[in-house]
């Protein structure tokens, strides 16, 4: 079943392109969001008043940078991905934000593309000051909004049946997976953020996909489906679909508003285990999410891990184009079961 390869794992960020928002007052009057070295502290910029996302394709290679995925509505694929930097602002009322500032390139590393990847809520025709320019923590940032995570009170099959919650599980303990048996835990990770747009977590509310209790997990997080009757004509049984296409805002939707505590795990390799009652992915290191793990774990993890890197699940994985049907969850449900 497992493909031995690393496969590239391709993933959709909504984006605005740079010349949606630009300076309103400050040093840089009129520029629209630009480089790490461009930008100025204290500058206020605007959201455009018809402003709108773009989905933007983003795919992981060997080593960065990342570059834009074949199934993309903006860039050119192929070409070089980097990010910059992460800017902090502040509206009017007083709340904080943070956007990530992403660089496309083409084949002679010339700009071809600036993009704004908020991880919060902006509006459109609204101000937005500059207090905070970080070139540093960009990748970490984007990690974390990348790893396949669990919410606190998640129920997690553990080596001898029993189900235990996601926070209270520690290094070593055995989880049930479904390829290789009981396997011990390497890692966990922890961290909180704002349930807000994109990286707003997705409930799976009970039954939907035969799970046992409610499942709320990273808007990206891939569910292992074992389809018994192909209802969505993808020409194989077994298949991965992230959470956030699932959505149909009847038994799935996202959950917006306040914090959430996401939690990792990592094991010898990437595994499909069970939450909830229903099979779901460990956390996989690749080029998106390794910036999530310690200094010390990810550059070290092939001595400590062997395995991990030559793990992967990404041929499993379905194509967006076929994820578009209205009740495709239903259709998952009853392909798993008839």
């Amino acid at each position: 079943m497992r493909n031995s390869q690393n496969n590239r794992s391709a993933q959709t960020l909504h984006v605005y392109r740079a010349e949606m928002i630009r300076v309103i007052n400050g040093a840089n009057l009129g520029d629209p969001l630009g480089f790490c070295d461009e930008l100025m502290p204290d500058d206020v910029y605007r959201l455009s008043p018809v402003a709108a996302t773009v989905s933007l394709g983003v795919a992981t290679n060997a080593t960065p940078p990342f570059s834009i995925a074949e199934d993309t509505e903006m860039g050119t694929p192929g070409f070089d991905l980097y990010l910059d930097c992460c800017l902090t602002f502040m509206s009017t009322s007083g709340e904080t934000m943070e956007c990530i500032v992403l660089v496309e390139t083409d084949e002679t590393g010339s700009v071809a593309q600036v993009y704004a990847l908020p991880l919060g809520t902006m509006t459109a025709d609204s101000e937005y000051a500059l207090v905070g320019v970080d070139k540093d923590n960009a990748l970490p940032r984007f990690a974390q909004a990348a790893c396949a995570s669990f919410t606190g009170g998640t129920m997690i099959t553990m080596a001898n049946g029993a189900q235990r919650p996601v926070e209270d599980l520690r290094v070593g303990d055995r989880v049930l997976t479904r390829d290789d048996g009981p396997q011990d835990i390497r890692w966990l990770g922890h961290h909180t953020a704002r349930a807000v747009g994109d990286f707003a977590p997705v409930l799976i509310r009970e039954g939907t996909l035969n799970n046992s209790r409610d499942l709320l997990v990273s808007p990206d997080h891939r569910l292992f489906i074992y389809q018994r009757s192909d209802e969505i004509g993808v020409g194989r049984s077994e298949i991965l679909v992230r959470a956030r296409h699932l959505v149909n805002d009847t038994t799935v939707v996202p959950v917006t508003g306040g914090f959430i505590d996401y939690y990792q795990m990592l094991f010898d390799s990437h595994q499909i285990i069970y939450a909830e009652g229903i099979a779901a992915e460990s956390m996989l290191v690749d080029t998106r999410t390794s910036a999530a793990l310690p200094k010390e774990l990810d550059s070290a993890l092939g001595d400590l891990i062997p395995g991990h890197k030559r793990s992967g699940f990404g041929a499993l994985e379905v194509q967006k184009s076929l994820l578009s049907q209205p009740n495709l969850a239903d259709l998952l449900r009853k392909s798993s079961t008839s």
